[in-house]
């Protein structure tokens, strides 16, 4: 999905790259023949109790300069998604969907175009600093191999914690995986979702909630929810690895954080193994889709930076020292935000690294 911006805090780094970041993304298809479909996003209301919510998105999209943004009620409501219920909404008509595979895969020709190198499945298990002349190099170090850099940047997603901890900048907030799990529409019932739709959000935390997503290929997706992955890539509910789940449940700031939300996360694990509930939380805005209209669809792993005190990050962060820049935490909207966060990237390296 190509965000508009609704949700983040005005005048955070969420807020001003996703706008930024939304435009050069569409360019960047239109220069690259990669479809992009402006299909709109509506954000439901279900009950009179969620009004402030919605009232607090609304005010947050008008900050962000979000163009297009409209209150509706019902009736409009059913103009724009037929199958829809609720007692108002928000509606934005710039949101739009994209094969971000697709973008990644033509940012990847743009690299080697341009000269540069990638390598997968090059696993890095040290960063060494070494003097060099009157300065240093860094030696990023893998189990056959080594290569020697004037500078680093990193970008390490569920792992940028503990690569930031090979230079000695681990800091306070540690990386703590969500699993995030959808559901696939079945073709019969892909005829009640005509674009995005999506709840009001607890503001409590960074996720959107469980939406339905139509996506560039046809296909309506349901999710994700939200629980705890017992590995860091850990993908299915089978995936354990001990190390990783050890790393969190020792973690204070964890402890802290699900203490605080127990019931919010009891309920999302109910979720995630019995489907009539997963089914009844999309139904709260779509009552016609059944529970057999749902099938297993795909899963994916959000890398949480959450701080000591229990309290999720819930911006965009960097860090590191010397010739090394951290990208500390970039979830959600980082696809949208991709191009604008790599001038941000540039622009520090530039500065920091005397370029």
């Amino acid at each position: 999905m190509i965000h508009a911006g609704l949700y983040y805090a005005a005048g955070s780094r969420k807020a001003l790259l996703c706008r930024e970041g939304k435009a050069l993304v569409e360019a960047f298809c239109a220069g690259h023949g990669i479809p992009v479909e402006r299909c709109g996003k509506l954000v439901v209301a279900a009950d009179e109790r969620e009004l402030p919510g919605l009232e607090e998105i609304a005010r947050r999209a008008e900050a962000n300069g979000v163009p297009g943004i409209a209150r509706v009620g019902p009736e409009r409501m059913a103009e724009i998604e037929p199958h829809v219920r609720g007692v108002a909404g928000i509606h934005s008509p710039e949101t739009a969907v994209v094969d971000f595979r697709r973008v990644s895969l033509a940012y990847a020709d743009e690299v080697r175009t341009r000269g540069g190198e990638i390598r997968t499945t090059w696993e890095v298990t040290a960063i060494e600093r070494r003097r060099a002349g009157a300065g240093e190099e860094l030696i990023l170090r893998s189990p056959a191999d080594e290569l020697a850099a004037g500078a680093v940047i990193s970008c390490a997603g569920l792992w940028s914690d503990r690569v930031a901890a090979f230079t000695g900048s681990s800091g306070t907030q540690r990386i703590v995986p969500f699993r995030g799990d959808y559901m696939k529409v079945r073709a019969g019932a892909r005829h009640l979702v005509r674009g995005l739709i999506y709840p009001v959000n607890d503001p409590r935390f960074p996720f959107l909630g469980i939406h339905l997503t139509r996506r560039i290929d046809g296909e309506i997706w349901a999710g994700p929810n939200a629980v705890l992955a017992f590995a860091r890539a850990g993908y299915s509910i089978g995936d354990v690895v001990p190390a990783d789940l050890l790393d969190t449940l020792s973690y204070r700031g964890f402890l802290r954080l699900a203490f605080r939300y127990w019931q919010s996360w009891a309920a999302e694990m109910v979720r995630d193994i019995w489907r009539p509930a997963f089914a009844a939380a999309v139904r709260r805005y779509v009552p016609e889709l059944r529970d057999e209209d749902l099938e297993p669809g795909p899963s994916g792993v959000r890398a949480q930076s959450v701080r000591l005190d229990g309290e999720m990050v819930d911006d965009f962060s960097f860090g590191g020292s010397g010739r090394v820049l951290h990208v500390r935490n970039a979830p959600s909207p980082a696809a949208t935000a991709s191009l604008a966060l790599g001038r941000v990237l540039a622009e520090m390296a530039e500065k920091r690294f005397d370029l």
